[in-house]
C-alpha cells in the first residue's frame, strides 16, 4: 500500500521576506525625506546598477548555450514565463475595480512579466527528482531574456504606469539595467573567479542592495501617499487572486508539458521553472520602471514569492513520492551498479562482473 505523503513539518518562511517586511516597516515609520530622500534615491540607483553588474558577471552564458540541445524544454519554460503568465495577467483586468484597485492590478501584471527564478527552481526540481540540469539552463535562459523582455513588456502593457515608451524610461532601462549587465558579462572572465570564491559575502551584498532599493521605494511611496489606496479587504482579494494564478500555472505547466510529450523528469523541471517569479530580479526592475509607485508595484511580487515557496515545498515532496520517480531512481541505481562493475573489470581483468559470476 502506497503511503500518503505527509506535509513538511514546517512550511518554509523565507527569512529574507521577513527582512523585506521589516524594511517596509522602517520606511513607514522613518521615511527618507528632503536631502535624505535624494541620498536614498542615489544609493538605490547605484545599488540597482551593482545588482545587474553582478548578475551579468555570475551568469555563465557558456553553460546556458550548452543546454540548447534541450531547446524544446527551454522554449516551453520561456513561453510560460513571458507569454502565458502575461496573458493571465491581462485577463485579470476585469477584476478592476471590483476586487483590485488599478495600482494593485498594475503590480499584479508586473508580477506576470518578471523572469523565473534560478535557485528555488533548481532546489524544488532536485527534491522532486526531476531534470536538474534542465532547470539550471531554463532559469539561466529566463534570467537572460528577462533583462530585455521584462522592461519592454512592462512599457508596452502597463503604459503610463511604467513610464511608457518615452526616451527617459528607455534611457533608464539601458543605463541602470542593460549596460551594467553587459559590462558584467564582458568582465566575467576576469572577475568570475573572485565572485565564485566570495559567493557567500556577495550574497549579502545582493540582499543588502535590494533592501536599500525597497527602503527607497517605500519611502517615496509614503511621501506620495500611495498606501492610502490599500485596505485589508483589497489585500485579501489580492492574495486570493494570486493563489488562483499560482494554481493555474502549476496545473498548466504540469499537464501542458505532458500534452507536449515531455517525460516525467522534464515535466518536473518545466513545472517548477515555469511557475516561478524572481523577487531578486523584479524588485530592482520595479524601482527603475515605476518610480514613486514602485512600493505598490512590488507588493504583489513579494506576496507571490512567499506563496510559491510554501506551495512548491509541499508539491515537490509529493512529486518525490510518484511511482515514476521511484522507478527512475531504481533504474539509475542499477545503471550505477553496472557502471561500477565495468570499471572493476577494466581495472582488474581477472575479475568477472556480478552477472558472469553467477553463471
Amino acid at each position: 500500500m502506497r503511503r500518503r505523503p505527509r506535509l513538511p513539518a514546517r512550511l518554509p518562511l523565507d527569512p529574507y521576506v521577513l527582512a523585506l517586511l521589516a524594511t517596509v516597516g522602517v520606511a513607514a515609520l522613518f521615511p527618507a525625506t528632503g536631502a535624505g530622500a535624494t541620498v536614498a534615491d542615489g544609493a538605490a540607483t547605484a545599488a540597482v546598477a551593482l545588482l545587474f553588474f553582478l548578475y551579468g558577471a555570475r551568469l555563465s552564458t557558456r553553460e546556458a548555450l550548452d543546454g540548447l540541445r534541450h531547446w524544446r524544454l527551454h522554449l516551453t519554460v520561456l513561453a510560460c514565463t513571458f507569454v502565458l503568465f502575461p496573458l493571465l495577467g491581462l485577463a485579470a483586468r476585469f477584476l478592476v475595480p471590483g476586487l483590485l484597485t488599478q495600482p494593485l492590478y498594475g503590480g499584479l501584471l508586473f508580477l506576470c512579466l518578471v523572469p523565473s527564478t534560478i535557485q528555488s527552481s533548481i532546489a524544488f526540481t532536485s527534491i522532486a527528482r526531476g531534470n536538474v540540469p534542465a532547470a539550471i539552463c531554463a532559469g539561466s535562459f529566463s534570467s537572460l531574456a528577462g533583462i530585455l523582455l521584462t522592461p519592454l513588456l512592462a512599457a508596452a502593457l502597463l503604459g503610463n504606469d511604467a513610464g511608457g515608451f518615452s526616451l527617459d524610461s528607455l534611457l533608464k532601462i539601458v543605463l541602470q539595467l542593460l549596460l551594467p549587465f553587459l559590462l558584467g558579462q564582458g568582465l566575467r572572465r576576469w572577475v568570475g573567479g573572485f565572485l565564485t570564491r566570495n559567493k557567500k559575502v556577495l550574497g549579502y551584498v545582493d540582499r543588502g542592495s535590494i533592501l536599500l532599493v525597497v527602503y527607497a521605494a517605500f519611502s517615496a511611496g509614503m511621501a506620495a501617499g500611495v498606501w492610502h489606496q490599500v485596505s485589508l479587504p483589497r489585500l485579501g482579494a489580492l492574495m486570493a487572486v494570486e493563489a488562483v494564478l499560482l494554481a493555474v500555472m502549476l496545473l498548466a505547466t504540469w499537464y501542458g508539458a505532458a500534452r507536449l510529450g515531455f517525460g516525467r523528469a522534464d515535466r518536473v523541471a518545466i513545472q517548477f521553472a515555469g511557475s516561478k517569479k524572481s523577487l531578486a530580479a523584479g524588485l530592482p526592475m520595479a524601482s527603475v520602471l515605476f518610480g514613486p509607485q514602485a512600493s505598490l508595484a512590488v507588493l504583489p511580487l513579494m506576496l507571490f514569492h512567499q506563496m510559491q515557496l510554501m506551495v512548491c515545498a509541499v508539491l515537490a515532496r509529493r512529486r518525490a513520492q510518484d511511482p515514476e520517480a521511484a522507478l527512475q531512481e531504481h533504474l539509475d541505481d542499477q545503471s550505477d551498479d553496472q557502471l561500477d562493475a565495468r570499471r572493476v573489470v577494466e581495472v582488474s581483468p581477472g575479475v568477472q562482473p556480478p552477472a558472469a559470476q553467477g553463471r
